[in-house]
């Protein structure tokens, strides 16, 4: 269940549990959602296409 994963937040976006960010989960593919609403929709991207998006960010 997607719950039971460890999200991870960037470094960058506060240390604070009110700051803006995504958080990302790196597993068989890589899922993505808003640490604002943790219940909220997830984004699913497959390991190369997150590859890709990363490389080029």
């Amino acid at each position: 269940m997607i719950q039971d994963r460890s999200w991870r937040k960037s470094s960058y976006s506060g240390a604070t549990e009110d700051s803006n960010c995504v958080e990302v989960l790196l597993a068989h593919d890589a899922l993505v959602r808003d640490s604002k609403s943790q219940a909220g929709e997830v984004l699913a991207f497959s390991t190369s296409a997150w590859r890709s998006f990363v490389t080029t960010v």
